[in-house]
């Protein structure tokens, strides 16, 4: 197999995962992991250099969880 051929696939896999994150939905690779979106609380940081509080607020993130072969 080419290499060119190969990166294709490995990029149009990845854009299709990423498309598939950003609408919200979990991606489920058998055997691999799952990539899912994880939500963070809004939370009090500090500006050490400022010597402020700011409130950081709510977000989601990506994020990868592996299949238990890989965890155990």
């Amino acid at each position: 197999i080419e290499r060119v051929a190969v990166q294709t696939v490995v990029e149009a896999t990845m854009e299709s995962i990423k498309k598939s994150i950003i609408d919200g939905e979990p991606v489920y690779l058998r055997g691999f992991g799952s990539f899912i979106i994880k939500h963070r609380a809004q939370k009090a940081a500090r500006n050490i250099t400022q010597k402020t509080t700011m409130t950081i607020p709510a977000h989601d993130i990506p994020a990868f969880k592996p299949a238990k072969c890989f965890v155990d």
